[in-house]
């Protein structure tokens, strides 16, 4: 069956990932409702200069602008090469980040597709739980969907790009012509060898963050209800090819795993790729090679697949 294609298990450890592994990308922060604001402040600042460096080496323009009445920012490539547009998800647990955070991923990506991409600044948790950010990701999905387009997910973001397909096939709403999933957090039950396993192992992410963000995204709602642990959702062979990618270090890295199966097993075209001791969403690092590769790999598919 062609949904049943094998792993690609990438093998490869620049001294870059040596040194991360060494030092840790971000010292991990114990998160809770008096810290939260100070870590929202403290990735953006970490990440700010890396953000200035893709937008410059990228030439791409960042633009605000508004789509089915959410808030979004625009990333355009110096040069359009393509009609169809790219719908991103930004990660952070639904409790952190923002679109201007994920421009180390979103630039690259934008510059080597050719394709204007489009991340919604959808409201976050605790100020707004769930489904405020399904809610403001659907109203641009919907919008977007009159024309081709493609998907783009990570972390959280990949979690919010499955339960807008998921939406948009119960109301018959267009999916996709192709979809990318970096490091998805689909399963908020937190189930997983690797959430054990790999805590204390993967340098950005820990079970304590993962946790903190369900208790104030999911609240008392059913963890398992598809539109918010997607991995839950009915799929068939309608649904466009999916590339997932993860890290033998990702802390998620069973979930990817296992929806990989999920969706094999409803006949979705699942493309999984493994890289061998990286880690939750490594691609966010533009200076790594192992990224940079990863993210051309990811621009590659979506236009080998997105009409």
């Amino acid at each position: 069956m062609e949904g049943t294609r094998i792993v690609k298990k990438v093998r490869t450890s620049s001294p870059e990932a040596r040194q991360i592994l060494a030092e840790s990308l971000i010292p991990p922060m114990d998160r809770s409702l008096e810290t939260l604001f100070t870590l929202r402040s403290k990735t953006r600042d970490f990440i700010e200069p890396a953000v200035e460096h893709v937008i410059k080496k990228y030439k791409v323009k960042i633009e605000a602008c508004e789509i089915g009445g959410v808030s979004c920012l625009r990333v355009v490539p110096f040069e359009q090469l393509v009609e169809w547009k790219i719908l991103y998800g930004f990660g952070g647990g639904f409790v952190t980040g923002s679109p201007f955070e994920d421009l180390t991923i979103a630039a690259p990506l934008c510059a080597i597709t050719g394709a204007c991409l489009i991340i919604p600044h959808y409201r976050l948790a605790p100020e707004y739980p769930w489904p405020a950010a399904i809610d403001d990701g659907f109203a641009v999905y919907r919008v977007m969907s009159q024309k081709p387009f493609a998907l783009v997910g990570e972390s959280a973001g990949g979690n919010l790009v499955l339960s807008l397909m998921l939406r948009a096939k119960q109301l018959g709403i267009p999916l996709p012509g192709s979809v990318a999933l970096i490091s998805p957090w689909c399963d908020l039950t937190n189930s997983g060898d690797s959430l054990s396993d790999n805590d204390g192992l993967d340098p950005v992410l820990t079970a304590q963050h993962l946790d903190f963000a369900v208790k104030h995204y999911a609240g008392d709602n059913t963890l398992t209800d598809p539109s918010i642990s997607p991995i839950n959702g009915k799929f068939n062979k309608t649904f466009p090819p999916i590339l997932i990618t993860t890290g033998t270090r990702d802390l998620l890295f069973s979930q990817a795993m296992g929806l990989t199966e999920v969706l094999r097993e409803q006949d979705v075209v699942v493309d999984l790729r493994v890289w061998e001791d990286l880690w939750h969403v490594f691609e966010w690092d533009e200076k790594l090679p192992e990224a940079q590769e990863s993210v051309s790999q990811i621009a590659k598919f979506l236009a080998e697949h997105t009409a």
